[in-house]
């Protein structure tokens, strides 16, 4: 419920300010360079356990082309159970949390860069470490790969400052605990029920 309030607030705004503009705002072009960040925020259910987690990344990004950019990302997230359903073992209890922060990189086509709405395909690799506080244990630790494809819209408010949206439509997984000996874990996944939505701000320098 609180993604659909989100996305009907985000509908909105970018509806009543298009009023307040003209049709096109400067929107993107070859070799600008731009900064974004994006805040999303899931929750799921694995049998008993409740799972929530925040996730924050900032990115820079260069237009290669008039329609493809480049682009580079800091990852910073933090949960309040495991993240993935493998790792909720019987001896995982509410309160505990793992963190994590890594890097990404990738590219990302633009449909319609120089107008003011403007759809987006974004593809990226990713590398992070997380951190799982255990109540009762040490801290421990595992690492994992990513590589996703995530639709996304830009909507540009002036001609520096927008408003981003992206959902994390298809993505796989690598994870594997950082001691010897360990096996790694994979998923692969397709979202269809709009439960991993970001929101952010991008601007152009």
């Amino acid at each position: 419920m609180k993604k659909v309030l989100l996305c009907a607030a985000f509908a909105v705004f970018a509806l009543t300010t298009t009023n307040a503009q003209d049709e096109d705002s400067s929107g993107l072009t070859k070799s600008d360079v731009y900064m974004s960040a994006t805040l999303g925020f899931n929750s799921e259910s694995f049998d008993d356990l409740d799972s929530s987690s925040m996730n924050f990344s900032p990115s820079v990004g260069y237009m290669l082309s008039d329609n493809i950019s480049l682009e580079a990302a800091l990852i910073f997230n933090s949960a309040e159970a495991p993240i993935f359903e493998e790792l909720a073992a019987d001896n995982y209890e509410s309160g505990d949390k793992t963190s994590n922060f890594g890097f990404g990189v990738g590219a990302r086509w633009f449909a319609n860069p120089g107008s003011t709405f403007s759809f987006n395909v974004g593809a990226g690799l990713s590398y992070n470490t997380t951190t799982f506080e255990e109540k009762g244990f040490d801290d421990y630790k595992y690492n994992t790969l990513s590589f996703a494809v995530a639709p996304g819209v830009n909507y540009w408010v002036s001609d520096k400052f927008g408003l981003v949206a992206e959902i994390a439509a298809l993505r796989y997984t690598s994870i594997k605990a950082d001691v010897d000996g360990a096996e790694a874990y994979t998923e692969f996944g397709l979202n269809v029920d709009l439960s991993n939505i970001n929101f952010g701000m991008v601007y152009k320098f």
